[in-house]
């Protein structure tokens, strides 16, 4: 475990304040869910939640099953990174989402769109470019926990109206998984 340097009390109601630098750095919003876990040492774990995360093995199998159907990058993510990967880019698998993908499913608006135009989204902090892609919020009890992506293997096929119904029957898919 990394020491910070930070220490904190505990008030008369039991709460201790995760420190802003901490939280940042750990992409922590207010209101996000925390498990708290204890070690054998005496030791309390927080660690953010993710209730996708929950399927990842289900969602890998599901990941597989539509690249290979559809022949193309298909992965799945929740709210910091993402949980799997099929098709294709493999070394995506835990790796955290962008900012811009996060405000996608912030704004629970789906979208299809072609490398080069307004609407292309960036998957990650790093240049991972796709000719096409699909991007579909997972949308549970009116949260977004995580989203469908549908990425392109290479430009010969242009996405339409099957890629992007199959991201919104994944993402629907999943959601109702979390719901159960």
């Amino acid at each position: 475990m990394k020491a910070t340097g930070i220490v904190r009390r505990i008030d008369d109601l039991g709460r201790v304040v995760v420190p802003k630098e901490i939280r940042r750095t750990l992409r922590i919003r207010e209101g996000d869910p925390l498990e708290i876990f204890t070690d054998r040492e005496g030791e309390i774990i927080l660690k953010k939640y993710s209730p996708i995360g929950e399927l990842s093995q289900f969602a890998k199998h599901y990941a597989e099953s539509l690249a290979q159907t559809l022949g193309q990058i298909v992965c799945i993510a929740d709210r910091d990174a993402f949980i799997a990967v099929s098709g294709g880019r493999k070394d995506l698998i835990m790796k955290s989402i962008s900012k811009e993908l996060e405000e996608v499913m912030n704004e629970r608006k789906p979208i299809l769109a072609q490398e080069g135009s307004s609407n292309y989204c960036k998957i990650t902090d790093e240049d991972e470019k796709a000719a096409y892609q699909v991007i579909w919020p997972i949308i549970c009890e009116g949260d977004s926990i995580g989203a469908v992506i549908i990425l392109a293997k290479d430009n010969k096929k242009e996405f339409g109206e099957v890629e992007d119904k199959v991201a919104a029957s994944a993402a629907g898919f999943l959601a109702r998984q979390m719901e159960q």
